[in-house]
């Protein structure tokens, strides 16, 4: 996989009645680009730990205070401070909004979401989805408008041989018979860690997380050119996904997983560092959507 940030050419449940409930997705005819898809990657050492203090008091809500108060360990505790200042940040810059007034509500299933509104939020704040992942010193969040979005991210060096065999064995047989082809190594790792951040973001995505069996899906990967195609579990036959792979920084791999039906402009957007303000992003295109029906995609 690339390691220059380009993208890899070589992954909302119902809730019950006293929960609250992720808005449903825009209505959409056919796959249509889904973008600007936005992401930011931000190291934890980006932002002093006096500083991520600082701006959870004046932002995060009393809910996400208290659980920052629980944590045991000091560095526990300022992981979840970046990584929810961060969402903050970022969502105030999209929605147009102060970081304070933004009201985070959860599914039955824990996912996160923006509260929905009675009256459109600037900047159609109301249409945003986001999804946070975190591993290894480094916080991914992705946003996108009038769609769902699943992010996550992993650091190849923070899995021993173990931990990787043990993600293998939640892979399909096609999945497992593609890192198998590699002796143990570094190499292999990747592979591995490829898939499952690929399938970490599509069951995000989904609103599933780990209530979705990680075999019954399936991707048929490329060294160069990504995901090739796309076998979704049976529930999921009737749309295709754009599957986005990069690695912005070396050994840190990203995966993106969003629907291929939202009207809107088929663009990557990479931020890296912490949101203090609109940067100029990197951008990529969309790779091609895969998915059932849509075959494996050409070689370019």
């Amino acid at each position: 996989m690339s390691t220059d940030l380009q993208p890899a050419p070589l992954a909302a449940a119902a809730a019950p009645a006293s929960a609250p409930t992720a808005p449903a997705p825009a209505a959409a005819s056919g796959p249509q680009a889904p973008g600007p898809v936005t992401l930011w990657l931000c190291p934890n050492d980006d932002v002093a730990p006096e500083v991520a203090s600082l701006l959870a008091r004046h932002w995060l809500d009393a809910r996400e205070q208290k659980t920052a108060g629980k944590f045991l360990f000091e560095r526990d505790r300022r992981q979840y401070l970046i990584a929810h200042t961060l969402v903050r940040r970022a969502l105030a810059l999209e929605a147009g909004l102060p970081e304070a007034e933004l009201v985070i509500w959860r599914s039955a299933r824990g996912r996160p979401f923006l509260r929905p509104a009675p009256d459109a939020l600037p900047r159609g704040g109301s249409q945003l989805d986001f999804n946070l992942s975190h591993a290894g010193g480094y916080n991914l969040l992705g946003i996108v408008r009038r769609q769902r979005i699943g992010v996550d991210v992993e650091r190849l060096d923070d899995r021993d041989e173990q931990a990787i065999t043990t993600i293998v064995r939640t892979f399909a047989e096609e999945e497992r018979a593609w890192v198998d082809q590699l002796a143990p190594g570094r190499e292999r790792d990747r592979r591995a860690l490829r898939v499952w951040t690929l399938k970490e973001a599509y069951s995000k995505a989904r609103g599933l997380g780990l209530g979705l069996p990680f075999d019954s899906f399936v991707f048929t990967m490329d060294d160069e050119r990504g995901v090739r195609a796309f076998t979704p579990p049976e529930d999921d036959t009737g749309r295709l996904w754009w599957f986005i792979e990069l690695e912005p920084v070396p050994g840190v791999l990203v995966a993106v997983a969003v629907p291929a039906d939202a009207a809107q402009d088929g663009e990557i957007q990479l931020n890296v560092g912490f949101p203090w303000s609109r940067s100029a992003p990197r951008n990529f295109p969309l790779p091609a959507p895969v998915g059932a029906g849509a075959g494996i995609s050409p070689a370019f």
